[in-house]
C-alpha cells in the first residue's frame, strides 16, 4: 500500500512540527457557529483559502472547514516542496557541469540528500504561516478543523456542530491515483503525497508515469544522484506540443535517466529491499529493478464522505463535482472550485476559480471559467509552458492558423548561460496577428509565458509585441524575435521592392 501522508508528516522534526502547528494545530478549538454564513468553504486548499479570505475581506461572514492540512496539496505535497527540491537539483546539475563554465565540477554526495530534504521542510514550514489557522482567524474567518458533511441543502455538520449557509463552495481538491497494478501495493510505492517524507536518497528510483509530476521529480532525483528509470505508456507530457515532449526526452537522456517510452507496466514484484517492475515494450518483456517506486499517473477528485446526496449535489467519481461554466453545482446555492471539479489542476487555476465563485455566489455574477486564459508550466529543465490553443485545437474548431517559431539557440542570453535548448512558438489566426496560443520551451519558460498571457488578455496582437522594447540581453527577448518573424511576413514582394527603391534613392 502507499506510504500515507497524514497530520504527523515524517520526520517529525522542528520544521514539520512548525508546519503542523500552523495548518492543523493539535490544540485547536473550533468556534461556535454564529448564525447563517454568507459563504462556507469545505476544504482549505488554494480554492478554499482564496474563497474564504476574499469573502471576509469584503465584509462577509465566512466559515472554512478542513479535515487535514490547511494549504492543501500546493503547500504540503505539491508546488512548495517540489520546487524547493527542484531548486536544489538545478544547482546540483550546474555543479556537475561546472567545467562548461570554466569552473571545477563536483558531484553531490549521498550524504547531502538529508540536508536537501531538511531545507525543503524548512522552507515549507516558513511558508505555512501564510495558510495557518491563526492567520485566517485573524482575517475574520471562522476556521473549523474536522470533517465537514452536508446534512441538507443549506447545512453542514462538522465536529458535532451544524453550520448554516446562504452559499457554499466545495474545494476539497484531489489525491494521487492508486493504480491497479498487480503486486504494486504489496511492494510499496511513493506518490507526490509521500515522496517528500524521504530522508535517504534512493539508489534507484523507478518512476511510473510521464506526466508533469513524474517528469519533474524523475529529473530532480537524477540530478541529486539517484539512478532513475522513467516508464510511460505513450510519450512525456502527452498534452504538450510533440516537439516540446521530444526535447524533454532528449534532456532526460543527457541527464542519464533511463527512458522507457511506449511501455506498459504489467506487474510489480519484490524480494527484500528490491522492487521489480515488469513491463512490455514493443512486444518484448523486460524488467527493471530498483529500491523505490514512485507513481505519478494522475489525480482523483475528493468527492467521498461529503454528504453530497443530502445537499442535492451531483458528482462523478472520475471527473469530480459536476459544475456549469459559472462553477455552480446542481444545487444553485452550492458552487465548487479547484481540483475537485476542474480539468486544470493547478494552484493558479484554483485561485482564478475562487475569484469567479466569489463574484457569482455573493453578487449574482455570471463570470465563466471558459473565459479564462489558463497558462501552465512543467518545471523540468528546460521548462515547458503553454497558454491558449495548440494548432490541433484550432484545427478541431475549423480555425486556420499560422505559427511563428524562434529557437532559443539564437538567443544571446540563453547561449551565455548555457540554456540554449528550446524555442518560442506563437500560433495566430491565419492572415492576422491575433494570438491564439503559445508554447515556450526554455530555462525560464514559466516566467516568459506571462507576457503572452497578458497580451492575449489585453487583445494585443503579435505584431504589437514586436514594437515593445525588451531589455538586452534577456531570454524573453526571444518573444520579441517571434513577433519580428510575423512582422516580416507583412512585407509583400511589392512593398519590399518599393522600399528597396526608396532606400536606394535616399543614398543618391
Amino acid at each position: 500500500m502507499t506510504e500515507e501522508w497524514n497530520v504527523q508528516p515524517a520526520p517529525m522534526d522542528e520544521h514539520n512540527r512548525k508546519l503542523v502547528d500552523n495548518v492543523h494545530p493539535a490544540d485547536w478549538r473550533n468556534p461556535t457557529p454564529d448564525g447563517t454564513y454568507n459563504l462556507v468553504a469545505i476544504g482549505a486548499g488554494t480554492a478554499g483559502l482564496i474563497s474564504a479570505i476574499g469573502t471576509a475581506g469584503l465584509g462577509g461572514k465566512v466559515a472554512l472547514i478542513e479535515r487535514h492540512l490547511m494549504g492543501g496539496d500546493c503547500l504540503n505535497v505539491g508546488c512548495v516542496p517540489s520546487k524547493a527540491l527542484i531548486a536544489s537539483s538545478h544547482l546540483a546539475a550546474r555543479m556537475r557541469h561546472a567545467a562548461e563554465f570554466g569552473l571545477t565540477p563536483s558531484e553531490v554526495p549521498a550524504s547531502d540528500f538529508p540536508k536537501v530534504m531538511e531545507r525543503l521542510r524548512r522552507i515549507r514550514a516558513g511558508i505555512s504561516e501564510n495558510d495557518s489557522a491563526k492567520r485566517y482567524t485573524e482575517k475574520g474567518v471562522d476556521v473549523f478543523i474536522g470533517e465537514g458533511k452536508f446534512t441538507g441543502r443549506s447545512t453542514i455538520e462538522v465536529d458535532g456542530q451544524t453550520i448554516r449557509f446562504k452559499k457554499a463552495v466545495i474545494t476539497t481538491g484531489a489525491r494521487a491515483v492508486d493504480p491497479d497494478i498487480p503486486g504494486l501495493a504489496e511492494a510499496g510505492y511513493l506518490t507526490n503525497e509521500t515522496v517528500f517524507n524521504l530522508t535517504e536518497r534512493p539508489e534507484h528510483l523507478i518512476v511510473i508515469g510521464g506526466g508533469p509530476i513524474g517528469c519533474e521529480l524523475a529529473q530532480a532525483f537524477r540530478r541529486l544522484g539517484s539512478k532513475v528509470t522513467i516508464i510511460e505508456r505513450d510519450r512525456f507530457l502527452p498534452r504538450e506540443d510533440p516537439e516540446a515532449s521530444a526535447i524533454l526526452a532528449d534532456s532526460f537522456k543527457r541527464d542519464g535517466i533511463e527512458v522507457l517510452l511506449e511501455s506498459a507496466v504489467e506487474k510489480v514484484s519484490s524480494d527484500g529491499g528490491t522492487k521489480t517492475v515488469h513491463i512490455v515494450r514493443n512486444g518484448n518483456a523486460l524488467t527493471v529493478d530498483g529500491d523505490r517506486i514512485m507513481v505519478g499517473i494522475g489525480r482523483a477528485p475528493n468527492v467521498d464522505h461529503l454528504g453530497l446526496e443530502a445537499a442535492g449535489v451531483k458528482a462523478d467519481p472520475r471527473k469530480g463535482i459536476v459544475v456549469d461554466d459559472n462553477l455552480r453545482t446542481s444545487n444553485p446555492n452550492i458552487f465548487a472550485a479547484g481540483d475537485c471539479c476542474m480539468p486544470y489542476k493547478f494552484t493558479h487555476a484554483a485561485d482564478a476559480a475562487a475569484q469567479i465563485v466569489i463574484q457569482n455566489a455573493l453578487f449574482g455574477g455570471r463570470k465563466k471559467l471558459s473565459a479564462a486564459n489558463m497558462p501552465w508550466c512543467t518545471y523540468t529543465a528546460p521548462e515547458i509552458a503553454h497558454v491558449g490553443m495548440y494548432e490541433h485545437d484550432a484545427a478541431d474548431q475549423g480555425i486556420e492558423t499560422d505559427a511563428y517559431k524562434f529557437e532559443m539557440a539564437e538567443n544571446d542570453r540563453a547561449q551565455a548561460e548555457g540554456d540554449a535548448e528550446g524555442f518560442v512558438k506563437v500560433v495566430v489566426k491565419k492572415g492576422t496577428d491575433k494570438i491564439l496560443g503559445a508554447t515556450i520551451v526554455a530555462a525560464h519558460a514559466g516566467e516568459m509565458i506571462s507576457e503572452i498571457s497578458v497580451a492575449m488578455a489585453a487583445g494585443m496582437g503579435l505584431g504589437k509585441i514586436g514594437g515593445v522594447i525588451h531589455p538586452y540581453p534577456t531570454q524573453s527577448e526571444a518573444i520579441k524575435r517571434v513577433a519580428g518573424l510575423y512582422n516580416q511576413t507583412r512585407l509583400t514582394p511589392t512593398i519590399a521592392k518599393l522600399m528597396k527603391k526608396w532606400l536606394t534613392w535616399q543614398r543618391r
